[in-house]
């Protein structure tokens, strides 16, 4: 009887003897939670990007709702996201009680196209959310004159970003707040874990607040001052990062250069291989960007069918994303639909996701290859 062949997923955590090392030292120390491996962690964090503040925070969706907090959305406010791009993003800004306006996107790249976000700026307008979408950064000049013009706040969704750079400055500084996930399909990672970036000292002072219900001291900052007496000060969260979660995401930010260029290493196989095939199309690539490769998109035409047939041979695919629009709730509460991002719903129909994973071996790599010159290449011909 013919069995089916072991499963190569899309992504897949790495988490090494170190690792698991160091998650046991706190599992043994008196601080599992609010202590000295979450400031260390912030600090390591910072110092690997060159920003002057980190604020770890449960998840990348925490992340992105406390930093829509701190850049100030209220309710009635307008912020303008990205059609391709996980839900989070747009949620993060209905969390706030504002609304999320849909922009299309690069059909070269499918990172948000700034011509599209300046016809979506109104009164209401307050900030922009670029997405770093597969890990390739924005074209942050372009947004960033529209925000100065228009007095908006940007906000970076970097959660594919970690390590990527743009016109030689790491993702984590370009943007007002820039957020990345700790997700095991990452980077690096906490398990879940999220963590924002800024330049702004008292806007982390705001950030740390609403990860801690919107109190002004944490259990170890009592400690420390012995004293019992606390203040909540604002409407916050309880959206902490554990300390046995922050001592895994920094033993594995030791290793995340080597990650990263694993990771290029994977991409540029994949192009020499893509090269030459008629019916395979990856995303383009912009000039004067590091990427960062969380993900490596192609384009084929018969998505459906590929993807099914992929799947059957044990190559994980996937597709990331159905445009933010077409998602019920999203037709449901604010009335999007079809025909309101063109360029993405185009892209929706044909992008597929290969695995893509720092510890790859050359065999799956050339495994994932041979599949797809079969299944699309001589399929279509």
């Amino acid at each position: 009887m013919a069995t089916n062949p072991p499963i190569l997923p899309y992504a897949r955590q790495s988490v090494s003897d170190d690792d698991i090392e160091a998650v046991v030292e706190v599992l043994r120390s008196d601080w599992l939670t609010t202590g000295p491996k979450v400031e260390a962690f912030e600090t390591a964090f910072a110092e690997f990007i060159g920003v002057a503040e980190a604020v770890a925070v449960a998840n990348g969706t925490a992340a992105l709702h406390a930093a829509m907090a701190a850049a100030g959305i209220r309710p009635g406010d307008e912020v303008i996201v990205p059609a391709m791009t996980f839900v989070a993003t747009a949620n993060a800004a209905v969390y706030q009680q504002a609304r999320p306006v849909i922009a299309d996107v690069d059909p070269a790249t499918l990172l948000i196209d700034p011509d599209s976000v300046e016809k979506k700026i109104t009164g209401r307008t307050k900030a922009i959310v670029a997405v770093d979408y597969a890990g390739q950064p924005c074209d942050y000049d372009a947004l960033r004159r529209i925000a100065d013009r228009h007095g908006l706040r940007l906000i970076a969704d970097a959660c594919h970003a970690l390590g990527a750079e743009y016109k030689n400055k790491k993702v984590g500084v370009l943007a007002d707040f820039t957020v990345f996930s700790f997700h095991p399909v990452k980077h690096i990672t906490t398990g879940e874990g999220g963590i924002v970036t800024t330049g702004d000292r008292d806007a982390a002072e705001c950030l740390r607040r609403f990860r801690s219900h919107g109190i002004n001291a944490n259990h170890r900052e009592r400690s420390e001052k012995d004293t019992w007496r606390y203040e909540m000060e604002s409407l916050g969260y309880n959206y902490r990062l554990t300390d046995f979660q922050c001592a895994l995401g920094l033993s594995q930010l030791r290793t995340l250069p080597a990650r990263i260029a694993r990771r290029r290493e994977i991409a540029r196989a994949y192009d020499r291989a893509f090269g030459s095939f008629a019916h395979v199309k990856p995303l383009a690539i912009a000039p004067q960007v590091g990427h960062a490769y969380h993900l490596y998109v192609v384009r084929v035409r018969d998505r459906a069918s590929v993807y099914g047939r992929l799947r059957q041979r044990g190559i994980g695919v996937n597709v990331h994303y159905l445009p933010v629009h077409l998602h019920e709730y999203y037709r449901r509460t604010f009335g999007t639909g079809a025909g309101d991002c063109p360029v993405a719903e185009q892209a929706y129909e044909e992008i597929l996701s290969l695995p893509m994973f720092s510890a790859m071996a050359i065999d799956d790599l050339c495994r994932v290859v041979e599949a797809i010159a079969e299944e699309v290449e001589e399929h279509a011909a």
